[in-house]
């Protein structure tokens, strides 16, 4: 179990202190033999990036962490800019957590300037309470909004169902995902996501896990079930295509490390 996050940062180290610089969706990563490591805020310097209203959000091995957004892209000797989404299983897993938050809470804080009740400028709350603002004027204390969402693997005998969403690239499936709705549970999500989705009927349904996704603020849940009855009926707003599919017939999956492909190694490996 991990602790609470300290939100008391280390003492000052630049060699010894990381930045999480972010420019759209993308994180500005140093090369190191063939994997991205976060940049310490030397190589931030020599990269001549202005630190500038960085936001602590948490430690890594004992050394600060901090996360800022660009304005415009740069050149990074000896780095790039790497796609956030596609870091899982390619960074270590504290790392990717941290870059995750990171991207989440500075995202989050440039939408929570103002109070929504009565319009007043909105500050940190305190130093043990980073990650929330207060309102000046009333007292409206507002923290990360947190969107959850259920992912699910539907087995069927020795298949799958995996699906094309309408935004992925050509060819490409995964597993059926969606938010769930005020008063819903997770399982009646997974339940009514199935049926107005691919139009199935579904039990046994069993959580898997879950992982963060901050594309701005989402939280997938993940479960597996087994398929009862129903013939796949595809809703066409939101999928183009959906099928069953073995371990040895898949198609083009999401890479490794997220927990969509978790779920399908999973379908994958069972005996």
């Amino acid at each position: 179990m991990h602790n609470a996050v300290d939100l008391t940062p280390p003492a000052a180290n630049p060699g010894h202190t990381y930045m999480m610089i972010f420019y759209h969706d993308e994180i500005a990563v140093k090369n190191g033999n063939g994997r991205p490591k976060l940049p310490s805020v030397l190589d931030v310097i020599n990269w001549s990036i202005e630190v500038a209203d960085a936001q602590y959000v948490g430690s890594l091995n004992g050394a600060g962490c901090y996360g800022m957004i660009l304005r415009s892209p740069v050149k990074l000797a000896g780095g790039c800019f790497e796609k956030l989404a596609q870091l899982p299983g390619r960074i270590g897993s504290q790392a990717l957590e941290l870059a995750f938050r990171a991207f989440h809470i500075i995202n989050w804080a440039k939408s929570a300037d103002f109070c929504g009740r009565c319009g007043e400028r909105m500050l940190v709350a305190s130093a043990s309470r980073a990650f929330a603002r207060q309102c000046a004027a009333c007292g409206c204390t507002i923290y990360p909004r947190i969107s959850p969402a259920v992912i699910v693997a539907v087995v069927k005998e020795d298949k799958i169902l995996l699906a094309r969403p309408n935004r992925f690239p050509p060819l490409h499936h995964s597993v059926l995902s969606g938010f769930i709705n005020p008063g819903e549970t997770l399982e009646n999500c997974v339940r009514r996501e199935l049926r107005e989705e691919v139009g199935i009927v579904v039990d046994q349904i069993r959580y898997f896990g879950s992982q963060p996704w901050p594309f701005p603020d989402v939280l997938m849940i993940a479960f597996t079930a087994r398929y009862v009855s129903g013939e796949i009926a595809v809703n066409q707003s939101e999928i183009l295509s959906a099928g069953w599919f073995s371990a040895d017939n898949l198609p083009a999956i999401p890479a490794y490390g997220g927990i969509a492909r978790q779920l399908i190694d999973w379908f994958a490996n069972k005996d």
